[in-house]
């Protein structure tokens, strides 16, 4: 409803009791056109005969729209809405009926990490333990769900805060990959393991292939030090930056030195997922030609 609308019937409002200050004139609507016309386009639906839904200001999603997209059928499709939901956007909007998707994305995560390792399990027969664990931290990595992710535009479908959402949250890799993980919490809640393990295939298949093809990832911390002591003469030095998080879904932040110089950061559920992260972010920076001063 347009605000001058509200306005005149609040005016109307007040000659009808008598009072002479008009009543509050409540705060209209998020415009939907505000957002990016991707978004518009591939979230709601035409306004002409069929409007978005408006909850405390906010476009709702279409939910079916993005069962559709992920080849999904919820049977109670909270948990999928609830998979979406950033903690800012509760901030904003509190008394919703739904949390936040924190706890889904530690259910998701081990759900994920299951259905991996099983995975790598029967494909790599002869691959030991150490390097079986290797490969699940390539494929369970922030990057790798990020991409995941943004093959559904799972990032279009966030519900966040204003403040999140104007620092570019929709396509912040930590957002998607956690929005990832909670997913497939979701899924496995109301489908069970069987259709985790599904979806995962699904959606991680071009990883699952490109690992097939091109053979085991070489370590990147290994690879960062071998580049290091040949060029420079020296080594690598990992630094813890921060720790966030509760105790189910820690997440560290480690950024790799080279002789005092900064070369990368990582993040990760463990300073060793944070620190190979980083190694291979140094190394996308040495091959871009950055040098130590």
């Amino acid at each position: 409803m347009a605000a001058t609308e509200w306005s005149g019937r609040s005016a109307a409002g007040a000659r009808m009791t008598g009072s002479s200050a008009p009543r509050q004139v409540p705060v209209a609507p998020l415009d939907c056109s505000t957002r990016p016309p991707h978004a518009v386009v591939s979230l709601f639906r035409p306004v002409a005969d069929r409007a978005p839904r408006l909850s405390r200001g906010a476009c709702l999603p279409d939910w079916r729209e993005l069962e559709e997209r992920l080849a999904l059928k919820f049977k109670n499709r909270d948990l999928l809405r609830q998979s979406l939901v950033h903690t800012s956007y509760l901030n904003e909007n509190p008394g919703i009926g739904l949390g936040s998707n924190e706890r889904l994305e530690f259910l998701g995560d081990a759900a994920l990490g299951v259905v991996v390792a099983h995975q790598l399990y029967v494909e790599y027969p002869d691959v030991d333990e150490g390097k079986l664990t290797e490969l699940r931290a390539h494929l369970v990595r922030r990057d790798t769900l990020a991409r995941a992710a943004a093959r559904f535009d799972l990032g279009s479908y966030l519900q966040l805060g204003r403040g999140e959402e104007a620092a570019g949250g929709r396509k912040r890799p930590t957002n998607l990959a956690r929005a990832y993980e909670a997913l497939v919490g979701a899924i496995f809640l109301d489908g069970g393991l069987a259709r985790v393990r599904a979806f995962v295939r699904r959606s991680l298949k071009p990883e699952f292939t490109a690992l097939a093809s091109s053979g085991m990832p070489h370590d990147p911390k290994s690879r960062l030090q071998e580049i290091i002591q040949s060029r420079w003469q020296t080594t690598p030095s990992y630094r813890l930056l921060k720790t966030e998080g509760p105790d189910h879904a820690r997440r560290f932040t480690v950024q790799v030195l080279v002789s005092g110089k900064p070369f990368g950061v990582g993040e990760g559920r463990s300073k060793q997922m944070a620190e190979k992260e980083a190694a291979e972010r140094a190394l996308k920076e040495i091959e871009r030609g950055q040098e130590i001063a």
